[in-house]
């Protein structure tokens, strides 16, 4: 069996969607750290494997790559439970990844790294209060739709809840408050609960 290599930095929420989404479909896979705050992304090396350098990047055979977090899951998924053989909910799946990529990870996850990742609030602290509306606004929409639903597609577990789970469930580090949100607490505890469930920092020394 071929050896995923994954490009990855843990604390990366898009990094974590892959590396959540190998483990609970049971995939192994290599984890190689790329430390984007040293500019390991940034490198000739790297940048011949990504030209955007950017992590996550999944080695999926010997010089073949793939980018982009999202686009590597839907690769993952493709006949698995995670993501839906009927067209309409396979487009839903890819309309909620579409709103996690443009309207929610923008604010979330950009928030967070500049906070707790890079410990720069006070010196980001006006585009900080900018981008936080927005951000309020994209879990308002995912509230909204989780007063109705267990889950984000046809009632189940898909790719379309890890995508929009990585940023969300640390979305307080970013200085987000999830209490104002029950719907979507009570959907991260559904997810948290689901089978191979690993947490966003776990160095998962076992899949390597």
């Amino acid at each position: 069996m071929k050896t995923l290599r994954l490009y990855d930095f843990l604390p990366s929420g898009n990094g974590y969607k892959i590396r959540l989404l190998l483990t609970q479909i049971g995939m192994p896979f290599e984890r190689i750290e790329v430390d984007i705050t040293k500019g390991e992304s940034r490198t000739p090396d790297f940048l011949g494997k990504n030209s955007n350098g950017k992590i996550p990047v999944l080695e999926v055979e010997p010089g073949r790559y793939l980018a982009e977090s999202n686009a590597i899951m839907t690769y993952l998924s493709e006949g698995t439970e995670f993501l839906p053989y009927d067209p309409f909910l396979r487009a839903q799946v890819l309309q909620w990844l579409f709103f996690e990529q443009y309207s929610h990870e923008p604010y979330i996850a950009t928030l967070r790294f500049w906070i707790s990742i890079l410990d720069k609030a006070q010196e980001y602290h006006e585009v900080i209060e900018q981008k936080r509306e927005p951000g309020y606004a994209a879990l308002m929409v995912m509230e909204k739709h989780l007063s109705n639903h267990a889950y984000f597609v046809g009632e189940r577990y898909t790719i379309a809840d890890i995508g929009l789970f990585a940023y969300t469930h640390v979305a307080d580090e970013g200085g987000f408050d999830l209490t104002r949100f029950p719907a979507i607490q009570d959907w991260i505890e559904r997810v948290k609960a689901q089978p191979a469930y690993i947490s966003i920092t776990e160095e998962l020394t076992s899949s390597s």
